[in-house]
Parts: structure tokens; sequence; C-alpha cells
């Protein structure tokens, strides 16, 4: 199962194209078994590296702390993750007049997400690389090589979900980490 996560999201970040070719072709998987196969096995790999993280890069042992940042970081992406596939999806209907398609919607974010994924787990890992935020935007290029062959996206309307959707799939988790930590102050380490 990990071989075959760590496979998708090596192709997805150096040949998206090619990726979503060979993941439209697999679309028939339900959604499921693609949240049990790929989502939740990220965000459990988000959350143990952030408990990770905050044991082995401060100066002092406090679980406490790391296990602060490991709620922090489940909630958010996991957060991050259902209301960006819910807000994509309601995009879909309301903007480009397509029927609504929930586990389409959350495929499609889940893939897309898988730079930010990695992101996050080296991140929490080495903290010191902060620089390395600024690849999430690459997420652009994911977004833009999935529309038209995953979502049957219509060249000229291409920008416009490319523009929305990444928006929506890079601000959602930044907003509700934000928010989470401002509505659980003892969040905040």
């Amino acid at each position: 199962m990990y071989k075959n996560l760590f496979d998708t999201v090596i192709s997805l970040i150096f040949k998206p194209y090619d990726a979503w070719q060979e993941l439209t072709e697999k679309r028939t998987e339900d959604g499921d078994k693609f949240l049990s196969n790929f989502v939740y096995p990220f965000i459990g790999m988000i959350t143990i590296a952030a408990f990770i993280g905050i044991l082995f890069t401060r100066k002092e042992f406090d679980a406490q702390i790391a296990l602060k940042s490991a709620i922090l970081a489940l909630l958010s992406v996991l957060g991050g993750f259902f209301l960006a596939s819910y807000f994509v999806n309601e995009v879909w209907r309301s903007i480009f007049h397509r029927e609504r398609d929930m586990k389409l919607c959350q495929s499609f974010v889940g893939y897309s997400s898988s730079l930010m994924f990695s992101l996050n787990i080296l991140l929490s890992l080495l903290p010191e690389f902060f620089f390395l935020r600024f690849l999430v935007l690459y997420t652009i290029r994911i977004v833009w090589d999935g529309a038209i062959p995953y979502m049957n996206v219509k060249e000229p309307e291409q920008l416009k979900f490319t523009s929305i959707s990444t928006a929506i799939i890079i601000i959602t988790p930044t907003v509700l980490e934000f928010s989470i930590g401002l509505l659980m102050p003892g969040l905040k380490f």
C-alpha cells in the first residue's frame, strides 16, 4: 500500500500530466478505497511526523507539546481535506454547472494535495527548511494538469477551474489551522 502511495506521489510531483492520465484510467475504484489507501495513510504519517518532529527538534523533551502538535496537524489536515473537497464540489456544481460528485472531488483534492501532504511531513521533521513552504505553489501545476483529463473540464474553463480549485486546496487547511489555534489557544505551543 505504501509503495503505491509513494509511487503515485512521486509521479504526481515530477510527471503530473502522465500521472493524471494513469489515475484517470484507474478512476473506477470507489471513494472509500481511495480514502483508506491514499488520504488516511498520508494523514496518519503527517500526525506521526508532527509528534516526532516536536519531540526531536526541540531542546526540551515535552510529550505534551508533541501531542498538541499532532492533534493540531490531524485536525487541520483532515478537516482541511474534507472542507476543500466540499468546497470544490460546490464550485463544481455552481460555477461549472456540473452534477455534484463528492467522490470525484475528494479524489481530485486528495491527489492534488499530495505535494502539500509531503511538505507537511518533511517540514514537521525538518522545521529549519521553512523556505520549502514556497514549493506548495507547484500545486497550481498539479491541478492544471489534472483539470482536463481527470475532471473533464473544458479547455476554455481550465484556467478558472485551476485558479479556484488551487486556492481552495491551499488555503483551506491553513485557515482551518489558524481558526483552531484561535478557538483552542491551548493547542498553541
